[in-house]
């Protein structure tokens, strides 16, 4: 699974010009699930998101989590993110898991980030055409790729 993490003061999808998720402070993030994928890199994922410390503190270091500022969370499902681009100019999604895949593991990670965050998580529409509208704040944005958790 390979997720970006943005630092949001505010965030929202809209599908067909109405806004089915939105969050105020917290994460906006993009998930991108391939074939290989498993639920221990959900799990991995969650718990490292929602214990990532990228919010800052009264001194303003980036010292807190998530889960100590009350945060919220938008997932967005985004099978661009393993977009392949070695060959030519027309990006191939070909380790891009298929929906029997990919929906699964993706209501599965959300599952673990409310689990992990104790709070009901934002979502786009899996699949859908969407709109994401947010404030990135800092800018912070962090990818992870659980095939490289570095």
């Amino acid at each position: 699974m390979r997720v970006v993490v943005q630092r949001v003061t505010q965030a929202s999808v809209s599908v067909d010009s109405e806004i089915i998720g939105q969050i105020s402070k917290g994460l906006l993030v993009l998930v991108g699930i391939e074939n290989a994928d498993t639920e221990e890199d959900s799990e991995w994922l969650s718990k490292k998101i929602c214990h990532l410390r990228i919010f800052d503190d009264e001194e303003g270091v980036m010292n807190k989590s998530l889960l100590e500022v009350d945060g919220n969370i938008l997932v967005i499902s985004q099978f661009t993110l393993h977009a392949k681009t070695k060959k030519g100019n027309r990006p191939s999604y070909i380790t891009a898991a298929k929906p029997d895949i990919s929906v699964p593991l993706y209501e599965n990670f959300v599952a673990r980030l409310e689990k992990e965050s104790g709070k009901k998580v934002e979502t786009g529409k899996f699949g859908a055409e969407m709109q994401v509208s947010l404030v990135n704040d800092g800018p912070v944005t962090i990818v992870m790729d659980t095939k490289n958790k570095e």
